[in-house]
């Protein structure tokens, strides 16, 4: 199990990160050599196959998650300035809350959409125009934005967000965040490339802003061996506790 309480996951130091980006390159590099037949293999499934994953990768859209965060967060802040004493803790811890799930999700989606502008890679989609390492880089349209997946940015990114916060339900949202990366190969969306990039850029996206509020103080603390770890809620448990007598 990923320790989720230190600074970066897989072991990653200072000394370690030009290793872990020759690992990338590596790893991208070896995916490409099955790319096109995982991708062609997958989508001649049969329908009753290719069906069930239609559904699930519907996880990976980002709406769900951003606007209720977005919407809690600015509906906090307004109880925050308006309430006084204990309802006003609970409000700003609210929106500490919601801020970093909005942001956690959010910061790895918008780093994904802009490598999917920059690279411009091709979607199995024009597989038969332009083969599977087609790019129009910067200047695009969604059919040459197929490098990272956004659907696998988001879900995993919400798994280790999900993680920071709870690290007992990590399991659980990262097993479902494998399932709806997959699902973006047989649905013809993506290759397996497109989707480790995906995996990379919302685990690493969540860490910097994990790390981001941690260094603050805002929701996390940072312990003298370096752990970043959740700060304990006081005011919300009070609230409702009081709310019960």
């Amino acid at each position: 199990m990923i320790d989720l309480t230190k600074p970066w996951p897989l072991g990653l130091d200072s000394r370690r990160w030009p290793l872990f980006c020759f690992a990338i390159v590596l790893g991208v590099a070896l995916l490409a050599q099955i790319d096109i037949w995982a991708s062609r293999s997958t989508i001649a499934w049969p329908d009753q196959w290719r069906a069930p994953f239609f559904f699930i990768t519907d996880y990976g859209l980002s709406d769900w998650v951003l606007i209720p965060s977005l919407a809690i967060f600015i509906l906090a802040l307004l109880a925050a300035l308006a309430l006084k004493d204990l309802p006003r803790l609970a409000a700003r811890e609210l929106a500490a809350l919601s801020g970093f799930i909005f942001l956690g999700v959010g910061v790895p989606g918008l780093m994904a959409n802009l490598i999917k502008r920059l690279v411009g890679r091709g979607r199995p989609t024009e597989f038969e125009v332009s083969g599977a390492f087609s790019f129009q880089n910067v200047f695009n349209d969604w059919n040459f934005q197929s490098f990272p997946s956004g659907h696998t940015t988001t879900a995993i990114a919400l798994a280790f967000v999900i993680g920071f916060l709870s690290p007992r339900l990590f399991a659980v949202f990262f097993a479902i965040g494998v399932l709806v990366s997959f699902s973006r190969v047989p649905i013809g969306m993506h290759y397996p490339t497109d989707v480790f990039g995906g995996v990379l850029v919302g685990m690493l996206g969540a860490y910097l802003v994990r790390n981001f509020f941690a260094r603050r103080s805002w929701l996390f603390e940072t312990l003298p061996d370096g752990r970043m770890v959740v700060r304990p809620f006081s005011a919300i448990p009070a609230l409702f506790q009081r709310a019960r007598e």
